[in-house]
C-alpha cells in the first residue's frame, strides 16, 4: 500500500466537539509562544510551575488540544504538546494524507493525568466515503522549561496503532488484498481470529501482488520500517482479493484463540511433526507483536527435551538407567537445586528425573559431556535452533549460545542465555516426536519455492524412542499429568517454570504432543508449567489438526 503520493486536504470541514469553548479561547488561558520550548510573556510569573498538573490544567489542556485537532488546526494542537516538531506533521497528515474529516472527539473522565477519548470521523477519497471510529488516550504532563501543562506527545495519541515514524494514508492500495484460507479452504479473517492479524498483514505484503487480486481503496498505517507490513484500518472500496493457502487448521486456531484468552499474557503455537506445518498461532493480547513466533524468553525446563537428547546421544544415560537426583548440586561455584529442594530415592531412573523435572540430574552430567558448548551444538545440529527459518512470516528462531561454566549449566535447565518462543518449543517437541527436524511453515514451500532450513542430522531411532517414552511418562504420571489428563491419543509432555529477574512469579511453560500434533505455550507469571500453560496446550491438542 505504499504509494508515496501525498493528497490535498478534502473539502469537508472538521467539526468541533459540542459544548464548551473552542480551542482558540483556550489558547488565551495558557502561556504565549506555545509548546515546551516557547518563550514566556513579560507579564507571566517569573516562577515556573512544578509538580504534577492540576485537575483544572488537565481539563483545559486536553480540551484545547482535542478541539484544535478536531478543527484540523495541526499547528495549534501541536503547540499544546511537549514535542511540537514531532506532533505537527502527524496531526497535519491526518487530513492531508489520510483524508480524515468531519472529526468529532468525545473525551471521557480523566483518570489521574490520563484522558481517554473516542474519535468518530469520515474518510473520503475520490467520491467514496466511510465512517471511522476508534478510542485512544492522552497524558498531560508539566513542561520542563515553561512549567505549562502539555500533552505528552506520542503517535498513539492520534491512533492507538500508530508508531514512531509511521504515516496514516488513504488511497489506492499498491498491494491487493488477499483471502487467506486454512488447509481445508476455510477463510481466515482477523475479525474471527484476532491473533492472525499481523500474520495476515505480512502474507498480504509478501504474496498479495502475485496472488491474482486487484487493488482497492483503503486507509492504512504505513510503518517507518519498510520491512514491516502496512496495517489496514478501513476499506472504502474492495478490490478483488487473491487467494493465499496457509497451513493453519481453523479448528485448532479457534481453540488456540479461546485458550490464550484465559490469561492476561499468553502465547501458543501448534505444529504437525510429520511435515512442519503450523496449525495454530495465538496470542493474548492480540496486538501487532506476534510474541508466539517472535518472542525471546528463557523456556525453563521444557528445554530439557534438548538436554535429554544430548545426554542420550552421548550414552551418558538411558531412559531406564539409574540417574542421581539430589536436592541440590554445585557446578563451578554455582549452586542449583530442584523445586522446593526435592530429591528422588537412590536407584531412580532417568525417566523419573525427566518426568518429575529434576534439575540436578541434568546438571550433574555436564562434566561428562567434556564440552560445555555441547548443548548449543545439539540444539542447532539436531533441532534446527538458530538456523534461518523461512516460515513465510517473520520469526525468531531460538538461540542457545555457546557458553561455559555456570552459565552453561543454567542452559541445561532452560535458564541463563537460552532464548525461545512458543513456535521454537513446539518445533523442538515435533522433532523429538519424529527424530527429524522439519522446519515449521505457515504457507506451503511451493508458494514461492523458498529454501527451508535443514538440520545437520536426525536422532537415531533408539534415542527418539527413549525421548518420546520419557515425554509419555511426564504426561501419564509426571509433572504434566493433570494438564494432559483430558488429552487422548498417543501423548507426551514436558513442563517448565522459567525464573525471570525482578519477577516474583515464574513464567509458565508447557509443551506436548498428541498423535501427529505438537504444541507449546507460555503464560507470563503463570507459575508452574502444568498449572497455566498446560491447559492452554491441552485445549489446542484436543482440537486436533
Amino acid at each position: 500500500m505504499r504509494s508515496g503520493a501525498k493528497v490535498a486536504v478534502i473539502g469537508g470541514a472538521f467539526v468541533l466537539v459540542a459544548g464548551g469553548v473552542g480551542y482558540g479561547a483556550y489558547s488565551m488561558l495558557g502561556d504565549t509562544g506555545g509548546g515546551d520550548g516557547g518563550t514566556r510573556s513579560a507579564s507571566a510569573s517569573s516562577k515556573v510551575k512544578t509538580g504534577p498538573p492540576s485537575a483544572e490544567e488537565i481539563a483545559e489542556t486536553s480540551k484545547g488540544f482535542l478541539d484544535a485537532w478536531a478543527a484540523g488546526d495541526a499547528t495549534a494542537a501541536s503547540l499544546l504538546t511537549n514535542n511540537e516538531a514531532g506532533a505537527e506533521p502527524v496531526l497535519a497528515s491526518y487530513g492531508e494524507d489520510a483524508r480524515i474529516g468531519e472529526v468529532k472527539i468525545t473525551p471521557g473522565p480523566a483518570v489521574g493525568t490520563k484522558v481517554p477519548y473516542t474519535v468518530k470521523a469520515t474518510v473520503s477519497y475520490e467520491g467514496k466515503s466511510k465512517p471511522l471510529s476508534y478510542a485512544s488516550e492522552l497524558t498531560v504532563v508539566r513542561g520542563l522549561t515553561t512549567g505549562k501543562a502539555l500533552v505528552d506527545w506520542d503517535p498513539t495519541v492520534v491512533h492507538p496503532q500508530l508508531t514512531e515514524g509511521a504515516t496514516l494514508r488513504t488511497g489506492e492500495s499498491s498491494t491487493p488484498t488477499i483471502e487467506a484460507v486454512d488447509r481445508d479452504g476455510k477463510v481466515l479473517t482477523k475479525e474471527k481470529y484476532p491473533s492472525l492479524g499481523p500474520i495476515l498483514d505480512t502474507l498480504r505484503e509478501k504474496y498479495g501482488a502475485s496472488a491474482g487480486g486487484s487493488p482497492g481503496i483503503e486507509t492504512w498505517i504505513e510503518p517507518a520500517d519498510e520491512t514491516q507490513p502496512d496495517v489496514n484500518l478501513l476499506t472504502l472500496a474492495k478490490g478483488r482479493p487473491g487467494k493465499v493457502q496457509t497451513t493453519i487448521d481453523a479448528g485448532a486456531q479457534a481453540a488456540a484463540e479461546r485458550a490464550v484468552k484465559k490469561y492476561p499474557e499468553a502465547s501458543v503455537v501448534a505444529v504437525k511433526p510429520s511435515t512442519g506445518a503450523i496449525r495454530a498461532v495465538a496470542n493474548n493480547p492480540a496486538t501487532g507483536f506476534n510474541a508466539a513466533m517472535q518472542g525471546k524468553q528463557a523456556p525453563g525446563s521444557t528445554l530439557k527435551i534438548v538436554t535429554a537428547a544430548l545426554l542420550l546421544e552421548k550414552g551418558l544415560v538411558t531412559a531406564n538407567g539409574a540417574a542421581e537426583c539430589p536436592k541440590d548440586v554445585l557446578y563451578q561455584g554455582r549452586s542449583f537445586h530442584n523445586l522446593e529442594h526435592f530429591s528422588l530415592p537412590d536407584g531412580s531412573t532417568f525417566t523419573q528425573s525427566f518426568a518429575k523435572s529434576c534439575n540436578t540430574a541434568f546438571i550433574k552430567l555436564i562434566d561428562d559431556t567434556k564440552d560445555d558448548a555441547a548443548l548449543a551444538k545439539e540444539a542447532r545440529d539436531v533441532f534446527g535452533i538458530g538456523l534461518d527459518w523461512k516460515t513465510g512470516v517473520v520469526t525468531t528462531d531460538g538461540s542457545v549460545p555457546e557458553e561455559t561454566g555456570g552459565v552453561a549449566a543454567a542452559q541445561y535447565i532452560g535458564q541463563g542465555t537460552v532464548q525461545m518462543n512458543a513456535l521454537n518449543m513446539a518445533s523442538i517437541t515435533a522433532t523429538a516426536r519424529t527424530g527429524t527436524f522439519r522446519q515449521p511453515v505457515i504457507v506451503p514451500q511451493s508458494l514461492d519455492n523458498r529454501t527451508l532450513a535443514t538440520a545437520s542430522r536426525s536422532l537415531s531411532p533408539s534415542v527418539t524412542q527413549q525421548l518420546t517414552t520419557m515425554m509419555r511418562a511426564t504426561a501419564a504420571w509426571g509433572t504434566g499429568a493433570d494438564a494432559m489428563a483430558s488429552v487422548g491419543g498417543d501423548k507426551g509432555a514436558k513442563t517448565g517454570s522459567a525464573e525471570v529477574d525482578g519477577q516474583e512469579t515464574s513464567n509458565s511453560w508447557f509443551t506436548g504432543f498428541s498423535n501427529d500434533l505438537a504444541a507449546a505455550a507460555v503464560v507470563q507469571t503463570g507459575g508452574h508449567g502444568g498449572d497455566a500453560a498446560g491447559p492452554v496446550v491441552a485445549e489446542v491438542l484436543k482440537a486436533g489438526g
